[in-house]
């Protein structure tokens, strides 16, 4: 079994901070924290990455005929997902938060529901859309994988000296 920092938390209690400095890290790009939880962090997210590099990719253009409200014949491509991504992407959406997109600032409301009203889950899109192509094109560059997070130290808290880092996606 594999060794884990505890975090001087309880088993639910740290499991629901790495779950949401995860979902932050994803979301943002960078966080800061302290280094014990950045070092736990990136084991979390290291894996979570991985799975959407591998996945990335994988789907399936199907072509169906309906019937419209007039009753004629119609085609309609879509994009599905393979069913290993389909699985992969359920357990990624049972490990992070589900938090809604941040609004813009010069952003009307109106604007922000036509922008979003197709994304239901967007730590998830931004991982398999964004984040998955980026690092896998990274991979086959370099021939390695992994290695998608970076800390900086930053020098202890004032108050409990504790080490503070900075957490981020290369």
């Amino acid at each position: 079994m594999a060794h884990q920092r505890k975090l001087g938390r309880t088993a639910d209690k740290r499991k629901a901070l790495l779950r949401g400095l995860a979902t932050e890290l994803i979301m943002k790009g960078r966080i800061q924290t302290t280094e014990a939880k950045a070092k736990e962090l990136r084991r979390v997210t290291e894996r979570l990455i991985t799975l959407a590099v591998k996945e990335c990719d994988n789907t399936v253009t199907v072509t169906k005929e309906t019937h419209n409200d007039k009753g004629q014949l119609m085609t309609v491509e879509t994009v599905n997902d393979m069913p290993s991504k389909l699985h992969a992407r359920r357990l990624i959406m049972a490990y992070l938060y589900d938090v809604k997109e941040p609004r813009l600032k010069d952003e009307t409301k109106a604007e922000y529901k036509e922008r979003t009203k197709d994304n239901k889950h967007p730590v998830v899109e931004k991982l398999f859309r964004e984040i998955g192509p980026k690092y896998k094109a990274r991979n086959a560059e370099k021939g390695v994988a992994g290695g998608y997070t970076r800390i900086y130290k930053l020098g202890p808290r004032r108050g409990d000296a504790a080490e503070m880092v900075i957490i981020e996606l290369v």
